[in-house]
C-alpha cells in the first residue's frame, strides 16, 4: 500500500495554518479576503512546483491539474476548501486541500502515471460565513447555483462576490459548470466527537443527512418594562423562549439521530427597559432520513403556532434552504473501505453530519469521502485540532482509493513506499 510523507503534510499544514493567523491559534480566512488571497496563492504555487498546472474559473474555484495517460478521460477530482470561519481551525477543509496536495507529491515521488487525470479543487466560500450560502463554489460548479445569482450575492458591507474576486485575483476565466468529472474525493477532518469517542482513526464516510434551515419571525407588542403588568403582555422573547424548549423536546422524540440548533437570535430596535416586540431566530434542523426532517419541521410548525396563539402573538415561518440526505457511490466508498482494510486501521462507517461540498457533488458525480478525528469533536473553533498521525492515516487511505480508481493501467517507474 502506497504511503504518503506524513511529516510533509503536517508540515504544509503548519505553514498554511500561519496565513490568518490568530492570537488564540486558530485561522481568519475569509471567503476573497486578502487572507484567503495569500492562502491560494501559497497553495497554488505548491501546485505548480508539484508540476501541475493551475487554473481559475469563473466563480473563483481553484483547479491544479497532474495529466494521466489518456487526457481523453475525465479527472478524479479530490478537494476541499481553504476558507474559514472568523474563528476558524487550522484543519477544517484545508487538510482536505493539502491531502490531496500531498496525493500529488506521493504519485510523484514513486514516478506513478495514473491513466486519469488527477485534479485538486479549492472550492470558493465553502463555510458560507462571509458570503451565503455556504458551500457557494461547488454549487455553482455542479448548477443548483446559477452563476449570475452566486457574482451578485453580497457580504454584510454590501460587497458583491464578482467584485472580491476580481479584488483578490480569482476572477478566473475557466467555464464553471459543465465540467467533465470522473469522480470526487474528499478528505476532511469529522467536526465532531464520534471518531475519537469510539478510538478510530478513520471514518468512511457512507453520506450526508439532511439539513433543513428555518428562519422564525415571533411578533408581539412592544412596551414600557414598568408600566406593563405580566398578565397584559405580549412579549415576543418569552414567547420564542417557549418555541426554544419544545425545539429540544422535538429534538427528544426524533433522538438519538435528530439534532436541532438555534444558531442566531435577534431582537429588533431592542431597549433594556422595553418588552420585546420582536424576535427573529433560527432554526437548523438535521437527520439523516429525509421523511424524518419532514415530521421534525411538521413538528416545528404545530409546537409554535401553538404557543404563539395561546400567548397571541403571530409567528411566521420560513424555510430558508433544504439540503436532502445524500447517500455516496457505493463503488467510491467501498474504494474507501478496501483501502482502510487493506492498511489495517481501525475504523467505523459514518455519515456526515455537516454539510460539505462533497454533497453537491454527489448528487451529480460518484463520490466519497474520509474522516479523520479532531480532538474534543471541536471544529468552527481556534482551538479545533488533530493528530499528525489522523492527519497521515486519513491521507493515506485518500491516496490508495483514489490510485485504484484513478489507475485503470497506472505506469509504476519507481517503487513506492512499503
Amino acid at each position: 500500500m502506497l504511503q504518503v510523507n506524513g511529516p510533509r503534510l503536517w508540515a504544509s499544514l503548519m505553514e498554511m495554518a500561519q496565513v490568518g493567523a490568530t492570537a488564540k491559534g486558530g485561522v481568519r480566512r475569509l471567503a476573497l479576503t486578502d487572507d484567503d488571497k495569500r492562502g491560494r496563492d501559497r497553495f497554488a504555487t505548491w501546485c505548480r512546483e508539484a508540476g501541475m498546472t493551475v487554473e481559475v474559473d469563473e466563480v473563483g474555484n481553484l483547479f491544479a491539474r497532474r495529466e494521466g495517460a489518456d487526457a481523453s478521460l475525465a479527472p478524479v477530482v479530490i478537494g476541499s476548501h481553504l476558507d474559514t470561519q472568523p474563528e476558524g481551525g487550522r484543519f477544517d477543509g484545508v487538510y482536505g486541500v493539502l491531502a490531496a496536495l500531498e496525493l500529488v507529491r506521493t504519485f510523484n515521488d514513486a514516478g506513478i502515471v495514473t491513466e486519469k487525470p488527477i485534479e485538486i479543487v479549492s472550492w470558493t466560500n465553502e463555510e458560507g460565513a462571509r458570503f451565503t450560502p455556504a458551500m457557494l463554489g461547488s454549487a455553482v460548479f455542479v448548477g443548483a447555483t446559477p452563476l449570475a445569482a452566486a457574482l451578485d450575492t453580497q457580504d454584510a458591507d454590501g460587497i458583491r462576490l464578482r467584485d472580491a474576486l476580481a479584488h483578490c485575483g480569482y476572477a478566473g476565466k475557466r467555464r464553471a459548470t459543465g465540467q467533465p468529472v470522473d469522480s470526487y474525493f474528499e478528505a476532511h477532518i469529522e467536526q465532531g466527537p464520534v471518531l475519537e469517542s469510539h478510538g478510530n482513526p478513520i471514518g468512511v464516510v457512507t453520506g450526508g443527512q439532511a439539513i433543513r434551515w428555518l428562519d422564525v419571525s415571533v411578533a408581539g407588542v412592544a412596551a414600557h418594562a414598568g408600566t406593563t403588568p405580566m398578565p397584559y403582555r405580549k412579549d415576543a422573547l418569552f414567547a420564542s423562549a417557549a418555541m426554544a424548549l419544545q425545539l429540544e423536546a422535538i429534538a427528544e422524540r426524533f433522538a438519538p439521530l435528530g439534532l436541532v440548533t438555534i444558531g442566531q437570535v435577534a431582537i429588533p430596535n431592542s431597549s433594556r427597559n422595553t418588552i420585546a416586540g420582536r424576535v427573529a431566530f433560527t432554526v437548523d434542523l438535521r437527520h439523516p432520513d429525509d421523511k424524518q426532517i419532514d415530521a421534525m419541521e411538521r413538528d416545528v410548525r404545530e409546537a409554535f403556532g401553538k404557543i404563539a396563539q395561546a400567548r397571541g402573538l403571530e409567528v411566521m415561518i420560513d424555510t430558508y434552504w433544504k439540503s436532502p440526505a445524500t447517500p455516496f457511490d457505493a463503488e467510491c466508498v467501498a474504494l474507501v473501505q478496501d483501502a482502510v482494510t487493506q492498511l489495517g486501521y481501525a475504523h467505523e462507517r459514518i455519515v456526515s453530519g455537516a454539510g460539505h461540498d462533497a454533497i453537491h457533488l454527489a448528487r451529480h458525480v460518484p463520490t466519497a469521502m474520509v474522516f479523520i478525528p479532531c480532538v474534543g469533536g471541536l471544529s468552527h473553533n481556534e482551538a479545533e485540532d488533530a493528530l499528525p498521525e489522523d492527519v497521515t492515516c486519513g491521507a493515506n487511505v485518500l491516496v490508495n482509493a483514489v490510485l485504484a480508481r484513478a489507475v485503470a493501467h497506472a505506469h509504476v517507474h519507481a517503487h513506492a513506499h512499503a
